[in-house]
């Protein structure tokens, strides 16, 4: 008797592993790992220009590679320029470069397109920056102690782990620098990766949309899967999308086995999104999702009619009347903003980005986000720190993101990114600060010494 039941127990045992492997798919949290891996190497090799060992070592020593980092290789690969990611000898994970757009993670079964404008085109602004200067060609070194020591911090290595890898800091005053530094391999002109910092730019192009009359916060999301009115999704406004209160089963947990997280599998990583059900009232729920954020980036793509006109209205509306001079917008395979993550600028752009939004959306007396855009980003959602592609310290929450007792503003808001990415915007105090790295690196404290010493 005992026999037969050990032998049922473990056949059970059997079965609910079986069916865990089914659901889970553990196979796909190791193509996503990989190809997360592969993106990062190339972009840093090939974009930011660092050494493909160091982007290597720095990326899969975040926790959430730890485990997979000693079965895993890196290849670079020369035709085409792009990295290829291994583990137990096998391909799970490629990236490839296409010049001026960055890298595109793919595989052989998936085709990816590109799109063909010239670049130095888009580039070139006919009109010049509506925003003034905001430092000379040199770096601007801290003139207050006080000023020096907090960078200070933020650069040292501590003498155990975890490493802080901070790459840059960009302290902007009164719209002017007043103190910046950067690690031995960046320059001024480096484009650092802002993860999900693009989260915001796809809320400032919205903005920018929104003021023009081409789409409202308000109205159902226009994506043709949740057309019909006998779908319950087409009750999700743009505002839900901003705002990530779908009621959409992409719940984000960074594990690898999430819809959000494997939508970075897929070659339209929008298409993957609109496909998921409903699992709540929109509007009713919040939970962080980068797959949200990808349909605002598919929106902003068809309304303006293609990849190749949603990239010329960047670059037209917001980059240049901002100065934003090195910035690269990646793509996913369909032609698609990246726009759950993976632009990348320089710490200065991305400064001058944080003034766009201290500055009430206003730059050079012109108007370039609607007047209350601002406040709509910074205003929580929900019971919540996040606001609408921004998080933010306006709630009432004790755990307001980045708050630092008796010393954050209340007024304070931030686009921020994996690894401590950060822009800080703090009207009351007039202040941006901009902090990137490849490790948490302390923002709180960095920020708060800042605002101690000015």
């Amino acid at each position: 008797m005992a026999r037969k039941l050990l032998t049922l127990l473990m056949a059970l045992v059997l079965a609910v592993l079986v069916a865990a492997t089914a659901i889970l798919r553990p196979d796909r949290a190791a193509h996503i790992v990989a190809a997360v891996v592969a993106h990062n190497v190339c972009v840093k090799t090939f974009v930011s220009g660092f050494s493909p060992e160091v982007a290597f070592a720095e990326i899969t020593d975040q926790s959430a590679f730890l485990l997979w980092r000693p079965v895993m290789q890196y290849q670079l690969e020369q035709a085409p320029n792009s990295v290829a990611v291994s583990m137990f000898g096998r391909i799970f994970g490629r990236a490839v470069l296409h010049q001026g757009f960055g890298c595109v993670m793919t595989n052989e079964t998936q085709p990816y397109q590109i799109p063909r404008s010239d670049l130095r085109t888009l580039i070139a602004a006919e009109m010049p920056p509506l925003l003034p200067e905001i430092a000379g060609e040199t770096v601007v070194n801290p003139e207050q102690p006080a000023l020096k020591a907090a960078l200070d911090h933020v650069f040292e290595e501590p003498a155990t782990a975890p490493k802080r890898r901070t790459k840059a800091v960009v302290v902007v005053h009164n719209g002017r620098v007043i103190a910046e530094r950067y690690a031995t391999d960046v320059g001024i002109d480096t484009q650092l990766l802002g993860f999900s910092m693009t989260k915001s730019v796809m809320t400032a192009l919205i903005g920018i949309m929104t003021r023009q009359g081409r789409l409202s916060p308000s109205i159902a999301a226009p994506i043709p899967e949740w057309h019909s009115s006998t779908d319950p999704r087409h009750e999700i406004k743009i505002e839900h999308l901003l705002r990530m209160t779908t009621g959409l089963a992409l719940d984000e947990t960074w594990l690898g086995f999430d819809q959000s997280s494997q939508m970075y599998l897929h070659n339209d990583m929008a298409s993957f999104a609109a496909s998921a059900p409903l699992i709540a009232t929109p509007g009713s729920r919040w939970h962080y999702s980068s797959g949200t954020t990808q349909l605002l980036a598919r929106i902003i793509r068809d309304n303006l009619g293609g990849p190749e006109q949603a990239l010329a209205f960047a670059w037209r509306e917001l980059f240049n009347p901002l100065g934003m001079r090195h910035v690269t917008m990646e793509f996913d395979g369909a032609g698609t903003f990246q726009g759950a993550s993976n632009m990348l600028a320089s710490a200065r752009d991305w400064a001058r980005f944080g003034l766009l939004y201290l500055n009430n959306g206003k730059i050079g007396g012109e108007q370039i986000l609607p007047d209350d855009w601002v406040d709509f980003s910074a205003r929580p959602t929900l019971n919540t720190n996040y606001g609408a592609g921004f998080w933010t310290n306006r709630g009432n929450r004790i755990d307001a993101s980045r708050r630092e007792p008796g010393a954050m503003p209340r007024d304070a808001f931030f686009a921020t990114g994996w690894l401590d990415q950060s822009i800080a915007i703090i009207p009351s105090r007039n202040l941006v600060v901009v902090r990137l790295g490849d490790s948490p690196g302390e923002v709180g404290r960095l920020i708060s010494e800042i605002l101690a010493a000015i």
